[in-house]
């Protein structure tokens, strides 16, 4: 999927800290922190597959889901697998048959992520987490209406996920400094399209004021 451990030097320029480009912020004219009677926090693909594009928000990642987890916000990650080189077949051609093979190492979510046994994994084999997966029942059976989104990538699965649950009708966000793709560009403009139509945009430390 774009072979990101190549290029994990573009992407410590286009996420985490200070790094991300300001030029969304005009589009980013609604304001709003989400509500932790409602909310849930995506956290999409942190795996071991995209490891290098993942270390420059790790930090902001764990800030995110430790705030979400003193809110009382349940806590969702979705795995990248497929069970075969036939899964999905129009992905593995997009991608030149670079896939992530369910059951193997590179599928398998990143150590030291804070998961807890109680935490929802869900499996997905394309770019939204809410295609042929449990996780709309996943958060009905929970009562949620609005969903923070992080993970990698930015562009791909992060914003396909956050276009899906807004035509769903949930409200989303969708964080800035704990979200990752191959460079800024591709980073930025998702930020822009997202602030644009779909998201509230917020990061670690804006959803401090939910957790205190």
């Amino acid at each position: 999927m774009g072979n990101p451990k190549s290029r994990a030097a573009a992407t410590d320029a286009a996420t985490a800290g200070g790094g991300i480009c300001p030029s969304y912020k005009k589009y980013e004219i609604r304001h709003r922190l989400p509500n932790p009677k409602i909310a849930a926090l995506l956290v999409i693909d942190m795996q071991n597959y995209f490891s290098a594009m993942a270390k420059p928000i790790f930090s902001n990642l764990l800030t995110t889901i430790r705030l979400c987890r003193a809110a009382s916000i349940p806590v969702i990650f979705t795995r990248h697998a497929h069970a075969s080189a036939s899964d999905n077949p129009i992905l593995s051609e997009w991608w030149d048959g670079d896939i992530i093979l369910d059951g193997s190492p590179a599928a398998d979510l990143i150590p030291n992520l804070d998961r807890q046994a109680t935490d929802e994994v869900i499996r997905k084999n394309t770019y939204s987490a809410f295609r042929n997966t449990r996780l709309e029942d996943c958060l009905k059976e929970k009562g949620v209406e609005e969903v923070i989104v992080t993970g990698v990538m930015t562009n791909i699965c992060c914003e396909t996920t956050a276009r899906e649950a807004f035509v769903r009708g949930y409200r989303v966000f969708f964080s800035t400094d704990a979200t990752a793709t191959v460079d800024l560009e591709l980073h930025d403009a998702t930020l822009k399209n997202l602030a644009y139509g779909f998201a509230y945009l917020v990061d670690w430390q804006r959803l401090q004021e939910i957790s205190g």
